[in-house]
């Protein structure tokens, strides 16, 4: 949804002016980890670093615990390939008026920016290079057009999505890198619900998983639904979710899968980031069903990550993070600090969030 919303078209982003966040989640930083007397210590340490970027960084993607890519306003991209100690951001040319909410990578050399905007601000490119060059793979030829996240399966499969068109989801597909985009066949899709859109607030409303398994999350009508394929987007089911909140600003803004059948769904309302109702559910079976957690978290998050081969999760959103240690049953508060976007893989992971901080996750 657009920029009143901070996922897709006609509801984008209110967030203002974001960085990335190179956190490697510390107790002893000041406001990080929140920890009462008798609750367990954090499996992992998040520690502020500095950023070279004053961009609104929203997309963030974990290679490993050393690489890892960032994008966000104004049509910046950045890379770590030293665990964040050190970040190199630049612009891709001729792109400076787009938002790059999304960047999904291979490895240091090849990766995906995707733009989420109106129309034709909403575009794919990749890099084969490391980001010395870049190539415009693919346009929104569709004004009401909004795209909202994207992932891939390897180099050479991806998808992307965004806000309904004639009726139902915009899901792209490509299979040979991104030289050829082609719209998901809508006629085993279930149409959009009135209102019902994706968010493009950390570019994970999307996830996949091998060998053509994918979900996309929405939000925005009377109940958040999960879309799911698992024949690469020939065909789709979609199941309400224990989310129910009748606004235009509320629903999943991002998805966490450990494995083909344990997920979690976080979100709410950007516009009442402490509201604690209907902000998170989890699945054990796929996304067929979903279930409420005995503790949510502690309101509106726009991102989680899955610690691999573990039961334990972090969600971040504009006014904290929480951490689950049961697979997203329950909640406790991690940090204080508020961030936008967070990966974690084996060893460690990244944050990214506002005022220009970048975080590292170790």
């Amino acid at each position: 949804m657009s920029a009143a919303r901070p996922g897709g078209s006609s509801r984008g982003s209110a967030f203002g002016s974001w960085a990335i966040i190179v956190v490697t989640l510390c107790c002893a930083v000041s406001g990080c980890a929140v920890r009462g007397a008798g609750e367990r210590a954090a499996p992992f340490r998040l520690v502020p670093a500095p950023s070279p970027s004053q961009a609104s960084l929203r997309g963030l993607c974990a290679v490993d615990r050393e690489l890892a890519w960032s994008s966000g306003a104004g049509g910046g991209y950045g890379k770590t390939v030293d665990g964040g100690a050190h970040w190199s951001f630049n612009v891709v040319p001729g792109a400076g008026h787009l938002d790059f909410r999304d960047v999904e990578a291979i490895d240091g050399d090849r990766a995906w920016l995707m733009a989420a905007g109106p129309g034709a601000a909403s575009r794919i490119y990749r890099t084969n290079d490391g980001g010395r060059n870049w190539r415009l793979q693919w346009t929104n030829p569709r004004q009401e057009g909004f795209l909202d996240g994207m992932a891939s399966w390897d180099a050479a499969r991806a998808m992307a999505y965004g806000d309904p068109v004639d009726g139902h989801l915009q899901v792209m597909i490509t299979a040979d890198g991104g030289r050829t985009w082609e719209r998901a066949d809508t006629s085993r899709m279930p149409p959009a619900r009135q209102g019902e859109a994706g968010f493009a607030a950390s570019g994970t409303g999307i996830r996949v998983a091998a060998p053509a398994t994918a979900w996309i999350a929405t939000g925005g009508a009377d109940v958040a639904r999960v879309f799911t394929t698992h024949d690469g987007g020939a065909s789709w089911t979609a199941v309400e979710t224990p989310l129910r909140d009748p606004s235009p600003t509320s629903g999943i803004f991002s998805l966490a899968f450990l494995d083909a059948s344990h997920g979690v769904a976080v979100g709410g309302d950007y516009t009442r980031p402490g509201l604690r109702h209907a902000n998170a559910a989890w699945t054990d079976d796929g996304g067929r069903t979903w279930h409420r957690p005995l503790v949510p978290p502690g309101g509106y998050r726009s991102g989680v990550s899955w610690i691999p081969e573990t039961d334990t999760l972090l969600c971040v959103g504009p006014d904290g993070a929480d951490i689950s240690r049961d697979g997203g049953r329950s909640w406790e508060p991690f940090s204080s600090p508020g961030y936008h976007a967070v990966r974690l893989v084996g060893g460690g992971g990244f944050a990214s969030g506002s005022g220009g901080r970048l975080a590292v996750i170790r």
